[in-house]
């Protein structure tokens, strides 16, 4: 999904966090099996997750963020400061999903 910054900063948290799980799935699919297609998603990942950083609608949210972002690093490295692996996330990211596709007026 490529899409710009103006168009990111419309988009409700559900639905940023959404895309930033989609993401974070592709890069749990293809880790160990496809590099290019792991570091890609992994890129793309913390594309979006900076974006939604800088979004200045979730300031009060930033360091929930942050943590998401750092959990997200820590698992790509292997997991060694918090455990994470990216497994474990891709179902925290995903209810954000199905939160905007379920009810999208209803998600800012």
């Amino acid at each position: 999904m490529v899409v710009s910054k103006e168009r990111w900063f419309t988009l409700p948290l559900a639905e940023q966090l959404g895309h930033i799980g989609s993401e974070v799935g592709r890069a749990a699919k293809w880790q160990g099996r496809d590099e290019q297609s792991f570091w890609g998603a992994v890129t793309r990942a913390l594309e979006l997750f900076g974006l939604t950083q800088e979004d200045a609608r979730w300031t009060k949210r930033r360091r929930e963020l942050d943590r998401a972002r750092e959990s997200f690093a820590d698992a790509v490295l292997g997991g060694a400061e918090y455990q994470s692996a990216l497994s474990d996330l891709e179902p925290y990211f995903m209810q954000f999903a199905l939160l905007a596709v379920r009810w999208p007026s209803e998600v800012q």
